[in-house]
């Protein structure tokens, strides 16, 4: 009798972020609590999973990480732990209703985004993050009208601030009356609000200013109305650049204030 091997199969590894609001009772609004970043498949080792683990907890919160990754008995293409660490990148968090899954060459990612621009952005960074032996399937579609609503109200404006400051500039004032009015109209959906800065000086320091104006903006926002559980806040620094910050107006438009709906 012959004997029989098994061949081992790729690693399947799945990130899975599926965000929710919770709305109150007779319509009001409820904080929505950060919903669960699911993280399974298989893995060859126990440091392959710690590595997974901690960059999907670095970039989600620790608190939000469901682990559900197995070691088995699976096989790696060439350096996959590495081009899995660049694939879990701040992008992600763009991505609503969203999966992530990278099946040994294969990755595919699905779910919401704001609008076209960041559908293939995405998609084209995850690309050139890795070499020509993977292949992507870019599933991402454009979210719904909620989003289109604020990216209209916005229209591109930059809000501004002094500078090196979280003091709302009266331009930037009329913009968010503006804005306060849109996100009265979305009837209970929960909104995120990020800060961006240009790359001048410290990370620490930029990414402590860009959180510090999105909080300024949600305060103002509170005064007109707005729900403050509706608001969640972050700060991005200088992470997440739209334009060269080699040149003045492209600083100028990396310092700015994102809106986004997530669920």
């Amino acid at each position: 009798m012959k004997s029989m091997t098994r061949t081992p199969r790729l690693p399947a590894l799945a990130i899975l972020a599926i965000l929710a609001i919770v709305a109150g009772a007779a319509g009001a609004q409820a904080p929505a609590p950060e919903s669960p970043v699911l993280v399974s498949g298989t893995v060859p080792d126990e440091a392959s999973k710690a590595a997974v683990l901690a960059r999907v907890r670095e970039l989600y919160g620790a608190g939000r990480v469901v682990d559900q990754v197995a070691i088995g008995n699976v096989v790696q293409p060439p350096n996959w732990n590495g081009y899995v660490q660049k694939l879990i990148s701040p992008n992600l968090k763009l991505i609503s209703k969203g999966q992530l899954k990278v099946d040994g060459n294969n990755v595919t990612v699905q779910g919401e985004v704001a609008n076209e621009a960041q559908r293939q952005q995405i998609a084209g960074d995850i690309a050139a993050s890795l070499n020509p032996t993977y292949l992507v399937k870019n599933g991402l579609r454009v979210g719904a009208s909620e989003q289109n609503l604020l990216d209209a109200t916005l229209a591109r404006r930059i809000i501004e601030f002094e500078s090196g400051q979280a003091v709302i500039r009266p331009s930037g004032l009329q913009i968010l009356d503006e804005m306060a009015a849109a996100l009265l109209k979305l009837q209970g959906r929960r909104v995120e609000v990020i800060g961006h800065t240009d790359n001048t000086g410290l990370r620490e320091s930029n990414l402590a200013l860009s959180l510090a104006r999105a909080e300024a903006v949600r305060a103002y926002l509170a005064g007109k109305a707005v729900a403050p559980a509706m608001i969640s806040v972050s700060g991005q620094g200088p992470d997440r650049p739209v334009a060269d910050n080699a040149t003045a107006p492209g600083r100028a438009r990396n310092r700015r204030i994102e809106f986004r709906v997530v669920e």
